[in-house]
């Protein structure tokens, strides 16, 4: 029963990740010969209420609490989700303002940047969700080896991303900060994203040496959950801010 159930989760899974990786292909070819920006739109809210459902089980915050014991760990659990939420909650706000300072600023037009860049460091941060998830679901099962692999690869992408906005993007952006209203909400976005998916880098790493020195079973991981949690906000972010900053209106010359 436990390895039908661990199955299942697995295919779910790699379902959702094909799903998503579908809903890319057509956003970026859309927004190549259509260029129709409610299409777009309505692609990145599909991609991210599969990512807030399946990914990062929003539904779990409306699972009732059977016991009364505020000593429990069933009880800790669902405060400490939670607090969790209202803290994304709280932190999208921010995001949200810079999107919106984004509509505001640059309209139906987007900044003079290399597609093949945006498409990659996108795909790679989509990779790095469903191993994440992976993560997640093998620990929930006991399969600590494929939890700890899981991990390590989510880190690795994770790290891969930051290079490729950063390293690449930064360096070869034909503008710099101080040029004009783009370069401004380019600076912006990208860099408040990357400090966020740096900081779960940061704490993909305790989790991966807290997974080494087994702090988790399949009873108790809540570290592990939160971490893929976050770490699906930042993915979720990102699903609007690359059609954002890349795909919607006209290139600005």
């Amino acid at each position: 029963m436990a390895h039908t159930s661990k199955s299942k989760a697995f295919r779910l899974g790699l379902l959702v990740f094909i799903a998503l990786v579908v809903l890319t292909v057509v956003e970026f070819f859309l927004a190549v010969y259509l260029n129709v920006w409610l299409l777009l739109v309505i692609v990145a809210l599909c991609k991210a209420g599969l990512v807030i459902y399946y990914y990062m089980h929003v539904y779990r915050l409306f699972q009732a609490d059977t016991t009364l014991d505020r000593n429990s760990y069933a009880y800790k659990l669902a405060t400490n989700r939670l607090g969790l939420w209202l803290f994304l909650v709280s932190d999208s706000f921010v995001f949200g303002g810079l999107m919106v300072a984004r509509i505001n600023l640059l309209g139906l037009t987007h900044p003079h940047l290399e597609q093949t860049v945006g498409l990659i460091v996108t795909s790679v941060l989509l990779v790095s969700s469903f191993f994440m998830n992976r993560a997640e679901t093998a620990i929930a099962h006991g399969k600590r080896n494929q939890f700890v692999a899981s991990t390590a690869i989510t880190l690795i992408l994770g790290i891969a991303f930051l290079v490729g906005v950063i390293g690449v993007e930064w360096r070869i952006a034909p503008f710099g900060p101080a040029d004009g209203a783009h370069g401004a909400v380019f600076y912006s976005m990208t860099g408040f994203h990357a400090f966020h998916v740096f900081t779960g880098i940061i704490f993909l790493a305790i989790v991966l040496r807290n997974g080494l020195r087994g702090c988790y079973s399949s009873e108790r991981h809540w570290g592990v959950e939160a971490c893929a949690v976050y770490w699906h906000f930042v993915d979720v972010v990102w699903i609007f801010y690359y059609p954002a900053l890349y795909l919607i209106g006209t290139v600005i010359e």
